[in-house]
């Protein structure tokens, strides 16, 4: 019986990711009635979950820490993508877009992702361990991405307005990029071992005991269905985004709103996947995937909106009003003090929450 429901499931999530592109290729570039938008949000929920479990099934197969770190880039190239997309086809009022995602995804990531892994982990486990001098090192990372990139813009007097010139605007997608490849180099060749969940004595986990690796072929086949899924989401998220919009604007509430809704959406494959994790005492996994999303979602989306504002007509406004970078500093100085002891109690995955609720009620009545 067992095996049967886990041969069905293995069939759904085969099967989704393919009728997510076909409904994608029906549905891109057209005007949805309610009920299409309704198929759609439901075709979208089943392709999030679908990313998830091909996701988990590479991650076994090549182990950690290339495992989060496949599903951290893949879902921030295709955020990336349709960050340029709707600023191609959102005109003036999209010139804050890059800027509202990106910072979205911090928050989401370092607050929304990690308190609600740190809170599973040490209420089912006790305490929530992980390995300090890699997770500070992301964080290290993250936290220069996000100032170089989204606060220095507000103090920057060459061009008027939040916004770099065209020769500082280089100067961070380089920088940008500069600093996520050496991060890789180090997390993946260099010193892998500091990104490898632990034990509560401190001793590296380097194999997962409870199942069989699946084999290249099935890896090689859920790494095709996980860039299916993910197409899937990203894509099926911008045919209901007219929709978030109007309801954003019916509402009353800012236009950053979109930015914070997509993130959401295109987070959430990894939230559940580092929720998992969390679950099984691999607190340091969950770590990676949240730490390393944000900055892949720095890293990557910088560079690629400077090369887009080659072409784009708008301005580019990344730099982050006054009461973001509080919260951006807030986020960095209680991560700081989470991460040095290198275990956490309910009590720091409490505290993480409450900071990113501050966000989503500051972003909807700000």
């Amino acid at each position: 019986m067992i095996v049967r429901l886990r041969s069905l499931l293995t069939q759904w999530t085969a099967v989704v990711p393919v009728v997510a592109v076909v409904l994608l290729a029906f549905t891109w570039g057209r005007d949805l009635p309610a009920a299409i938008v309704a198929l759609v949000t439901l075709v979208l929920a089943g392709a999030v979950l679908a990313a998830v479990h091909h996701a988990e099934v590479i991650a076994h197969r090549v182990g950690e820490p290339f495992g989060s770190l496949v599903l951290a880039v893949a879902v921030t190239i295709i955020e990336v993508a349709l960050i340029v997309t709707l600023m191609v086809d959102g005109g003036p009022k999209s010139s804050t877009l890059a800027r509202d995602t990106v910072f979205a995804a911090v928050m989401i990531t370092c607050n929304g992702i990690v308190g609600l892994c740190l809170l599973v982990a040490s209420l089912r486990h006790g305490l929530a361990v992980f390995n300090a001098e890699g997770t500070g090192a992301a964080l290290a990372t993250v936290a220069t991405l996000a100032t170089l990139s989204l606060v220095f813009p507000t103090f920057t007097t060459s061009k008027p307005g939040p916004e770099f010139s065209t020769v500082q605007l280089t100067f961070a997608a380089l920088a940008s990029l500069v600093l996520y490849g050496l991060f890789v180099t180090t997390q993946t060749v260099r010193h892998r071992d500091y990104f490898l969940p632990i034990t509560r004595l401190g001793e590296v986990i380097d194999v997962d005991e409870h199942a069989d690796a699946p084999s290249a072929r099935a890896a090689g086949i859920s790494l095709g269905l996980l860039a299916l899924a993910l197409v899937g989401v990203v894509g099926l998220a911008k045919g209901v985004s007219p929709t978030i919009e109007s309801g954003v604007e019916a509402a009353g509430m800012p236009q950053s709103v979109v930015g914070v809704i997509i993130a959401l959406l295109v987070l959430l494959p990894e939230t559940i996947a580092a929720v998992r994790s969390a679950r099984r005492d691999r607190v340091q996994t969950s770590l990676n995937l949240a730490l390393g999303s944000a900055m892949a979602s720095i890293g990557l989306t910088i560079p690629a909106v400077a090369l887009a504002s080659v072409w784009l007509s708008g301005p580019l406004v990344l730099g982050l009003s006054s009461t973001h970078m509080v919260l951006l500093a807030l986020t960095v100085v209680v991560s700081s003090l989470t991460v040095v002891p290198g275990r956490a109690t309910p009590l720091q995955g409490g505290v993480h929450l409450v900071v990113f609720a501050a966000y989503l009620e500051l972003a909807v009545t700000p």
